[in-house]
């Protein structure tokens, strides 16, 4: 559980990255930020695996590039689901999909597969 909020967290500030960085995002308050981080780790759980699976022939034809068309559909998914959250069209999901991979791709170095920060020292 700690683990899924961890990362609902790193998903917030992927969200917030990319609603001030790309023009078609829009986010009300800080309230919707964090429940859309919620909402996408839940959607990104249950939907995406079933989008995937749907989408695999695709998917090994455009080498996995679809799968960057996948993750704007869920964002798409929550944008539609929650209601302060606006976005402009596929070109903006896309790019916020982009941004928030990143953001979750470099957190993810620093949350373990149980869900604890870890920090790695390196002793001589």
């Amino acid at each position: 559980m700690l683990g899924f909020l961890l990362r609902a967290v790193i998903a917030a500030l992927g969200l917030w990255l990319s609603s001030a960085w790309v023009a078609g995002v829009k986010i009300d308050g800080p309230a919707t930020l964090v429940f859309a981080g919620v909402l996408l780790g839940l959607v990104n759980a249950v939907i995406r695996p079933i989008a995937i699976l749907l989408t695999l022939p695709m998917t090994i034809f455009s080498l996995g590039l679809f799968l960057l068309v996948i993750n704007a559909g869920m964002l798409a998914l929550v944008a539609w689901m929650l209601p302060g959250m606006q976005l402009a069209g596929f070109w903006a999901a896309f790019h916020a999909a982009l941004i928030v991979s990143i953001v979750s791709f470099v957190g993810s170095w620093f949350v373990g597969p149980k869900g604890r920060i870890q920090v790695f020292i390196r002793r001589r």
